[in-house]
Parts: structure tokens; sequence; C-alpha cells
């Protein structure tokens, strides 16, 4: 048997099609994962650099049947000013109070403690989010 007799021949059975379409699939697969990369960045960078004011809750408790202790760390530019919006369910899930408190201080870190009106026994402290002016 001869060399030439156990090598296919060249442009047979779509071999060489077939890797050009490889190729070929690969790049758009690259291109299009890039471009949705890139999206993602693009999205996450405007959604941090535009929320000027952020907060997280550190502690709550139910100071009596009718309000919720929130203690709260607010961040936030020097000079921005807005607002916090917490609310509180009861054990059931039901909402018994919601609430903007305003943070205007110069401040670029603000440690408070805030009181929110429950309209029953609050056994939960939630922070939806801040809001500059």
């Amino acid at each position: 048997m001869s060399t030439a007799s156990t090598q296919l021949p060249e442009g047979r059975y779509g071999r060489s099609a077939d890797e050009r379409a490889d190729r070929k699939l690969k790049a758009i697969g690259t291109v299009l994962g890039v471009a949705l990369l890139a999206l993602v960045g693009w999205f996450g960078f405007h959604y941090v650099v535009g929320n000027k004011i952020s907060a997280e809750v550190i502690t709550f408790k139910a100071a009596s049947d009718s309000a919720v202790e929130v203690h709260l760390e607010v961040r936030k530019d020097a000079d921005a000013h807005g607002y916090c919006t917490l609310r509180s369910q009861n054990a059931d899930g039901a909402e018994v109070g919601r609430a903007d408190f305003r943070f205007d201080q110069d401040s670029s870190r603000i440690d408070k403690v805030v009181t929110l009106r429950t309209t029953a026994l609050g056994s939960t402290a939630e922070l939806l989010g801040c809001h500059a002016d």
C-alpha cells in the first residue's frame, strides 16, 4: 500500500468547508462575546457612577408595636443630597411601615439610627433604595 492511497483526496467529504465554517463561527462568537461583555461593563459602570447615594442596614430592632429602629450607614458624595426609603413588614409579610429619610449633611459617610413608624409590630427592616435630588 502506498501512502497516497491512505490519505483522502483534498476537498473531499467537505472537510475544508467545515474548517472554514468553524473558524468563521469562532470569530463571530468571539466578537459577540466581547460585545456582550462591553455592554454589561458599560451598564455596570453607569449604575455605579449614577448612584450618588447608597446605604445599607447595619441592624434593626422593634422598639415597640409601633416603631422599628434602624441603624443605617449612608455613603454619598459630600455635596449630594437625597433620601433613602425603608420599609418594615410583620411576621406574615404584610407591610406595616414605609418612610423616606433625608440625608442632606455635607459628609460622605453618615451613621444614623432612624425610627420607622409602623402600624403593627414590625419584624423586618428593608432598605428599598436611595435617590439623589
